[in-house]
């Protein structure tokens, strides 16, 4: 990354603001940061990322030295940072959450544990899987307990990571703030021990106000179209509505008049119709052309964005013939793989083409910036 893409910038929680509904299966906030106090500029644009740089969960650290027996107050000379308490360390500069590869190789070799060697044998990554659902990294020393040197375990542990969101606003709206929508992650694990997301929770728990560092993360080939004639197909199901949240509040700033269509999916429309009444609002305006949603848990059959991508080909295919770009954001694992070969199948259903050229007009459209993806 760039230098101007790494300024750390200091913002302040201003809005917490729920959008899933009582009942529903999944915790999903907007977060709004002002950074009007900060010495350095928040510089960004519709389509970038923001980086959070959190803390963990004071309860998490507390009970990090539970388990480990160390001496909170010992010190920890971290390369960068100097020499800071173990305890201190814990909350701001060790990664305490994740199961990884050296942390089961560490806990392993000082137990000598064969169910850990297991699980770290190449091609065994589903069993690994398998194991660290619903387990975090203190639970796997609780299981085997093990006794080191704060040195020893920060080598173990590795660094705190940022966490990167896809930004949720325009600019044009307000320039010093910045919106978020996160799905806040909170699970209990096999002892029926509550367990948190590092950021999600970091931010969705944070009193009013709080002071966080925070840096953009360009994606300048994450962009609304420029030219306001050109239409836009947003496929956002979940938290990948994000962008596209951004992408209409700055074409309604720019006057831009051409058609915009939306896909969106969730599981329940009474509870996870995130942004509903904005893209309604959005839709009565005439700014949103086009809403269709699936929500899959709804009917008997689960449905899909790809499927309702399916449904509506012909007329997608005229939007495409018609020089609109087309976006993605979300699920890369299975979203975006189907959304992908939903729009092969209309190439080929509605635009006439052999399944070879059906694909060589997809990827000439990514080839153009036409279609554009941010999955994760």
């Amino acid at each position: 990354p760039t230098r101007r893409q790494r300024t750390t910038v200091t913002v302040r929680l201003t809005g917490n603001r729920l959008l899933s509904l009582p009942g529903a299966g999944k915790e999903v906030r907007r977060f709004t940061l002002d950074a009007g106090d900060s010495p350095a500029p928040l510089e960004y644009e519709a389509g970038d990322a923001l980086g959070i740089r959190p803390t963990n969960c004071p309860d998490l650290v507390a009970e990090w030295l539970a388990v480990t027996g160390v001496d909170p107050t010992a010190a920890l000379t971290l390369g960068d940072t100097g020499d800071v308490p173990f305890a201190e360390a814990l909350h701001r500069h060790l990664d305490i959450t994740r199961i990884t590869p050296a942390l089961l190789r560490f806990v392993a070799e000082r137990t000598g544990d064969r169910g850990l060697r297991k699980l770290l044998r190449p091609g065994n990554a589903g069993e690994l899987d398998q194991y660290s659902w619903c387990r975090q990294a203190v639970d796997v020393v609780t299981e085997h307990p093990v006794r080191a040197t704060p040195g020893e375990w920060a080598e173990a542990l590795g660094r705190l990571r940022p966490r990167l969101y896809s930004i949720s606003s325009s600019p044009l709206g307000d320039p010093r703030t910045v919106s978020l929508t996160v799905s806040v992650v909170r699970y209990e694990n096999a002892g029926g021990r509550g367990r948190k997301g590092v950021c999600s929770t970091f931010l969705a728990d944070a009193a009013p106000g709080t002071e966080m560092s925070v840096f953009v993360q360009r994606a300048p080939h994450f962009r609304p179209p420029t030219d306001p004639a050109t239409p836009m197909v947003m496929v956002g199901p979940g938290t990948g509505v994000a962008p596209f949240i951004g992408f209409l509040d700055e074409r309604r700033a720019r006057g831009h008049r051409a058609p915009n269509w939306l896909f969106f999916g969730e599981q329940h429309r009474a509870t996870d119709f995130y942004y509903r009444d904005e893209l309604t609002a959005f839709r009565d305006q005439g700014l949103l052309t086009r809403l269709d949603t699936a929500f899959s848990r709804d009917q008997r059959a689960k449905v899909y964005v790809q499927d309702r991508m399916r449904e509506q080909g012909s007329r997608l295919w005229s939007w495409l013939r018609d020089g609109a770009h087309f976006y993605v954001c979300g699920d890369a694992s299975r979203m975006a793989r189907d959304v992908d070969g939903a729009l092969r199948e209309i190439a080929q259903t509605h635009g006439g083409l052999q399944r070879d050229e059906a694909a060589a007009y997809v990827r000439r459209l990514a080839a153009d910036r036409r279609y554009v993806r941010d999955v994760y």
